[in-house]
């Protein structure tokens, strides 16, 4: 079997492709290069541009892939990816796509104003071939995030839009992955230090991995 961070890419900020098993999965795919067209799943966490972007879904989607997105967003993509086969999730929901169970853990920021809670905003907690992946999204560190069980969790460092650094290594420290990538730092929002400051401050036990 793969070690975990051998299934794991991270493009960039949190463009995130995953191999789980015979499924490509990609989240929030961003500025991507090259268009493969090889996704078998592709999962969005909420609408803004640098996690929604039509052109780059484009290079990796195929005629049959799967979208699963916000339930928010259903007139957005339903414009936006016309003709693909869309699915729509609210927080909290559990559910099976492609063979890979998943669960729609709530994504947002209790006391700033760039993802509230209502939109409905979701990371994906996701199993399949023995493991368990947690993608969190734009969140800060919620009690709904405080109660993901996973064997890896990629979290957003990069502060303003979401939690920071800090925040970050307190809730990985709290969960207690054997391994976590930060994401969400040092382009769109963050800089390249925040992962020294991230990793500094996770439990030595934690792995941490450096993928962007």
């Amino acid at each position: 079997m793969n070690a975990l961070s051998d299934l794991i890419r991270v493009n960039t900020h949190s463009s995130i492709r995953l191999q789980l098993g015979e499924k490509l999965i990609y989240i929030d795919p961003f500025r991507l290069e090259q268009s493969p067209h090889d996704a078998d799943l592709i999962l969005i966490t909420h609408e803004h541009f640098d996690h929604f972007s039509p052109d780059d879904i484009e290079k990796v989607g195929r005629t049959d892939t799967l979208f699963i997105l916000p339930a928010s967003m259903e007139q957005t993509a339903a414009a936006a990816l016309a003709g693909c086969r869309l699915r729509f999730v609210r927080p909290g929901e559990t559910g099976c796509a492609e063979g890979i169970r998943f669960e729609a853990i709530p994504a947002y920021n209790p006391d700033k104003p760039f993802h509230p809670k209502q939109q409905g905003w979701v990371g994906y907690l996701l199993q399949a071939e023995g493991h368990s992946i947690y993608i969190a999204g734009d969140t800060d560190a919620t009690s709904e995030a405080a109660a993901v069980v996973c064997d890896a969790a990629l979290l957003p460092i990069g502060g303003t839009y979401t939690m920071n650094a800090a925040e970050a290594a307190a809730l990985a420290n709290s969960i207690r992955p054997a391994l976590v990538i930060p994401v969400h730092y040092g382009s769109v929002a963050g800089a390249p230090e925040d992962f020294d400051r991230f990793a500094k401050a996770v439990d030595p036990a934690i792995r941490v991995c450096r993928l962007i």
